[in-house]
């Protein structure tokens, strides 16, 4: 991504405040783009927000991505401040406690499908529409995980999820291609995030087996996933439709 510039640009980045998302709101911002950090926790949207603000370059916005109608109002916030919409990474994304199937929480199942699910579809939904209107180039990129392409005992409605995003990304992608909008999905690894140190806080053994198991022996790292990210809305990736990336050490 070396010497790629998103002048001009506009980046919507879901789950914007921290981990994965704020790695790579800061590197669409550091690459020129204005940025929209989208996040349920208000505070800390604004918070990168202000930290990334060069004039009007970064907004922070309130949203709850399993709610429609807060979806709309995003949309319309980011269109309303920058005048359009050239990139979104829709990453938010939760997860709940690890569980045997036949044990598992009906109600997590619900929560986690609500965000992970049907919060990246309706991102995408409402990106398409206003990317449509708008005209190309434009790119999408959903964020699966490693476990969108392989089991994992203990975690079967995340997996699910997971699954089911790469399969309404490849189904979408092939939609919009002739549009000149491209949509593809990442599936990082583990990486060094808030959301892997609660895991490895709560299930340490299990963490560090999944650790030891990664071919180059460490957890990923933000501005790795970033820059793929990065890449899959630049010129570069210019045939990548309905691609799956997987930055995840091997």
């Amino acid at each position: 991504m070396m010497g790629t510039s998103f002048e001009g640009k506009v980046a919507l980045v879901t789950g914007g405040a921290s981990g994965i998302g704020l790695g790579t709101a800061m590197a669409f911002a550091e690459a020129g783009a204005s940025v929209a950090i989208v996040d349920v926790d208000a505070e800390a949207a604004e918070q990168v927000a202000a930290d990334l603000r060069i004039g009007d370059k970064a907004i922070g916005i309130v949203c709850d991505v399993s709610q429609e109608a807060a979806i709309e109002v995003m949309i319309a916030k980011v269109a309303g401040t920058f005048g359009r919409l050239s990139f979104a990474f829709n990453n938010a994304g939760i997860h709940v406690p690890v569980s045997d199937t036949a044990d598992a929480s009906t109600q997590d199942f619900g929560r986690l499908m609500g965000v992970n699910l049907r919060g990246t579809w309706l991102c995408m939904k409402h990106e398409l529409r206003r990317m449509r209107a708008q005209g190309g180039p434009a790119a999408i990129v959903n964020c699966s995980s490693q476990n969108g392409l392989t089991g994992n005992p203990g975690l079967g409605a995340y997996v699910a999820s997971k699954h089911a995003v790469i399969g309404m990304t490849r189904a979408a992608a092939l939609k919009y291609a002739r549009k000149d909008i491209r949509i593809n999905v990442i599936c990082p690894g583990a990486v060094d995030t808030p959301m892997v140190a609660k895991a490895m806080a709560e299930h340490p053994d299990d963490m560090q087996g999944a650790i030891d198991n990664i071919p180059l022996g460490r957890l990923g790292r933000v501005e790795e996933i970033a820059s793929a990210v990065l890449w899959l809305c630049s010129p570069g990736a210019g045939m990548m439709v309905g691609q799956i990336v997987t930055p995840d050490g091997g």
